[in-house]
């Protein structure tokens, strides 16, 4: 095999693996901005709660009332 040749193969192999970075990195990057955009939707809807003065229990901190 001649020295153009592998250094041809070489850069075909970089270029693929390349390929497969970056449609990895794409779809990490999607799934992102869809939690992110589900996190702020939610956000939003807490803020209109509170704002509008809805009490929004937390089980984890809520505590059962002092006769039970």
């Amino acid at each position: 095999m001649t020295d153009h040749a592998q250094r041809l193969d070489t850069l075909e192999a970089r270029i693929a693996y390349q390929d497969q970075t970056i449609e990895e990195l794409n779809a990490t990057i999607t799934a992102q901005w869809r939690q992110i955009d589900l996190l702020t939707r939610k956000l939003d809807q807490m803020e209109q709660q509170v704002r509008s003065g809805v009490h929004i229990a937390d089980p984890a901190t809520e505590r059962p009332p002092p006769h039970y």
